[in-house]
């Protein structure tokens, strides 16, 4: 039995005949072609047939899906629409003895969603032999057996169909029978065995034939088997089935040895005649492993698994034979019904990932395909995803679904969604299954950089190195990468006329603060800048912040004093009348410091003086008023030398000289240049001096003091020296006139003080404080020795001038 090949030619000329589009109606299209052909080989071009664009299949992602859980046995070439084979299609495995073999299959067009069916249908072409069951025949046959007797023999089987399949049998010659072909219900051919000449079993007990089977094929091909009949005696009855058809109906997936119907056959014979037994007739191979025949009582049982979803009927020929091989025919019909047992099988055709996080609702994210091998209402499925979440499914075209967005995304909020999709049957339990998407948001710049605080404060010590720090500002971009990178920056600008870049610089990376420069507090204390803060996005955003720098003083100067003035060889000398009570003012001395707070806050203190206990000065105010009354024995020419310090750390310091004559009026006073006596008097002279007046003088100086005392106070009503002597603007450098009391001198401390240039006694004029920090500068006596000698030679006497205010 063996196979005859097909000729190129006549294969070239078959798929030249079936390469045919068979268009349908609503954009579908089918196709036509024989079985076996080659991977690679082109069916049709289905651009051109549906009308599409083969440059744009690529862009428009076309692709073949399979409908339900078949294999996918073609592919599109998308650069030219040709429809190809993509698997070896056997025609005979996929739809056995089914007339029509139709391959579902379905193109896919995305941008926008468009779905085509396409059916192909699979010609059979004759590559299978016909094939007996058996390799011989054996049959019994009585020699009494009448001329004209039929015997039926096994059917032999060809997997092809239509003209491939058997067409004719014929038999070898021989001298005693010959072949009756005859056709079975479905169009299938069988032979019978027709007795033409009775047997002589002494003659020949034992006869044997060829039987060969042919298709129509074109070549042919063809199959045999060898009938050996053994010659016995007659047996005239054949078993005859109680019903010609058998219907059962069978669930999908029953149990095993589960027991589908019983056929039944009698035989009118007996002994072993009569004796019937039950063969599955032409079954395949994959029937015969579902199904199981017991011969002798004819019950058919389940073996296998019976799947709905791959077959849903089965057909087969049941034989019934005797002991002599005479047999009766019945068809065997099993309906299978569907069960819920396939669960929806969820496809994600295409996803878009990432989403950029400016998308608009209603954006497609993906496209989702929705599948269910089952029938019916167990093929109905509803598709879902959870709440919460800014998606949402829509249906499409028949089992597919859009993804599509249903609200703003915010990356900086959600930066990734696990979306899970749930697929539910209606089935009877339903089935349901589940699918999860993962989904990231790209960023898209939409966030300033924002600085931690709404500004800064920053302290920075005066004298400080170049470089030092001076802050730290933060800014933070919740942007991802460049979007997020924060790069910091002065804005241009000025202060006092000097770019702020020449004071500070800010690091790119960190944003620390560094002085360019080193501060003096004296000149300015604080200034502000502005840093801005940038993102690396595209377009860049940006925001500003104020920066305030306060410089803090350092103790770096020393007091200066303004009052009385130590310029050149000029001196200033006070007149303290001699009726000068304890207690009287009679002097000032008035010093600035340029530093401020405790570095500026200034104490006062007499270090040497010509009388010890004659004067002292006020520790913060600087008055120099009298310890006691002035009395005769006290010498005229006094000199005090103070010295001013500061309240720093450590404490700097200034000196200077107070000279005060103590005199009613100038023509007491002798030459005032011997006022600047020797500072480098001995001490010893002086206890000397002292010790001698005290010892010779004591009793007489202190009557005389008593009496001069009591004589003044009569003649003079008491001069009251508690105002405060006044000093010229010309002494006040412009950075120590405030008003708002932040430095050393204060306005309530200006007053005058002078000595009147026509009389030769000094006069003093107590005047209210000024509200401003600027007086005349012909207010303040600033002479030389020889200016006094001169202006004492020129003066005219006039009577004491006393204002007080």
């Amino acid at each position: 039995m063996g196979h005859k090949g097909i000729s190129v030619t006549g294969l070239v000329c078959y798929v030249a005949f079936f390469l045919l589009p068979l268009h349908s109606a609503n954009g579908d299209v089918s196709y036509s072609f024989p079985e076996e052909m080659k991977r690679g080989s082109v069916i049709g071009n289905i651009a051109k047939d549906l009308g599409l664009e083969a440059s744009r299949l690529s862009a428009r992602r076309a692709r073949v899906d399979t409908d339900g859980n078949h294999e996918r046995y073609c592919d599109i070439n998308l650069s030219t629409g040709d429809l190809t084979i993509a698997e070896r299609i056997d025609r005979d495995g996929l739809c056995g003895k089914k007339v029509s073999c139709v391959l579902k299959q379905e193109l896919v067009l995305e941008d926008p969603l468009e779905l085509h069916r396409i059916s192909l249908h699979v010609q059979d072409i004759n590559d299978n032999s016909p094939q007996f069951k058996k390799d011989v025949i054996k049959m019994e046959i009585s020699e009494s057996a009448d001329k004209g007797v039929r015997f039926s023999l096994d059917e032999a089987h060809d997997a092809d169909i239509g003209h491939n399949t058997v067409q004719s049998y014929t038999l070898q010659r021989n001298e005693h029978f010959i072949l009756n072909v005859k056709t079975k219900s479905g169009g299938r051919k069988y032979s019978e065995l027709v007795l033409d000449r009775e047997l002589d079993r002494e003659g020949h007990h034992e006869i044997k034939l060829l039987l060969t089977a042919m298709d129509g094929g074109t070549p042919k091909r063809s199959g045999t088997v060898v009938i050996h009949v053994t010659v016995l005696d007659a047996n005239d009855n054949a078993p005859v089935f109680s019903q010609a058809v058998y219907k059962a109906s069978l669930p999908e997936n029953p149990p095993l040895d589960t027991v589908v119907v019983t056929v039944s056959a009698t035989d009118a014979d007996e002994g072993l005649n009569g004796e019937v037994t039950y063969e599955f007739d032409d079954v395949s191979d994959e029937n015969s492993n579902v199904f199981s025949l017991d011969h002798e009582t004819g019950k058919i049982t389940v073996v296998g698994p019976i799947d709905y979803e791959k077959e849903s009927s089965y057909e087969m020929q049941i034989s019934a034979k005797d002991g002599l091989g005479l047999a009766s025919y019945s068809t065997l019909i099993i309906e299978i019904t569907d069960v819920n047992d396939n669960a929806p099988v969820i496809y994600l055709q295409s996803l878009t990932n990432p989403i950029s996080e400016n998308a608009s609702p209603g954006t497609e994210v993906g496209i989702i395909n929705v599948q269910d091998r089952d029938s019916e209402n167990n093929r109905q499925v509803r598709c879902s995803i959870q709440q919460n979440l800014p998606f949402k499914l829509v249906p499409s075209i028949k089992n597919y679904y859009s993804l599509v967005t249903t609200g703003e995304l915010d990356r900086e909020l959600v930066s990734d969604y696990n979306i899970t999709i749930t697929a539910t049957d209606e089935g009877s339990p339903p089935l349901s299954s589940s699918k999860s998407v993962q989904l990231s948001v790209a960023d898209v710049n939409d966030n300033p950089p924002v600085f931690e605080e709404q500004s800064y404060k920053a302290h920075l010590t005066e004298n400080n190195k170049p470089g030092a720090s001076v802050c730290s500002i933060t800014a933070r971009d919740p942007d991802w990468r460049q979007n997020g990178t924060v790069i910091y920056s002065l804005l241009p600008g000025e202060v006092n006329g000097v770019q702020v870049s020449s004071f500070l610089s800010v690091n790119g990376d960190t944003g620390v603060i560094h002085a360019v420069r080193s501060f003096d507090y004296e000149q300015f204390r604080s200034f502000k800048v502005h840093v801005v803060a940038r993102d690396n996005g595209s377009p860049p955003l940006s925001s500003n912040v104020t920066v305030s720098v306060f410089i803090t003083d350092v103790n770096d100067n020393s007091p200066q004093i303004l009052y009385p003035a130590p310029e050149g060889n000029s001196f200033m000398t006070e007149l303290v009348p001699k009726a000068a009570h304890g207690g009287s003012l009679v002097s000032k001395v008035i010093a600035v410091d340029a530093d401020s707070g405790q570095n500026a806050w200034l104490s006062y203190h007499i270090v040497k003086s010509t009388d010890l206990g004659l004067f002292t000065i006020g520790l913060h105010s600087g008055e120099i008023r009298t310890q006691r009354d002035i009395s005769e024995s006290d010498s005229m020419k006094q000199n005090l030398i103070v010295s001013v310090k500061d309240n720093g750390q450590p404490s700097l310091s200034a000196t200077c000289s107070m000279y005060l004559v103590i005199s009613d009026n100038l023509a007491e006073v002798p030459e005032l240049k011997d006022i600047s006596y020797d500072e480098n008097n001995s001490k010893l002279t002086s206890y000397l001096i002292i010790a001698l007046v005290s010892v010779s003088t004591f009793f007489l100086t202190f009557i005389i003091v008593i009496l001069a005392v009591r004589f003044c106070r009569r003649r003079k009503p008491r001069l009251l020296f508690d105002g405060a002597v006044a000093i010229p603007s010309t002494y006040l450098p412009p950075n120590y006139a405030e008003g708002d009391g932040v430095g050393t001198l204060r306005s309530t401390y200006n007053f005058d003080a002078y000595l009147t240039t026509g009389s030769r006694t000094s006069d003093f004029k107590f005047v209210t404080s000024y509200s401003d920090n600027t007086l005349p500068a012909d207010q303040t006596l600033r002479k030389t020795p020889t200016d006094f000698a001169e202006e004492f030679d020129n003066s005219d006497s006039s009577p004491p001038e006393l204002d007080q205010s």
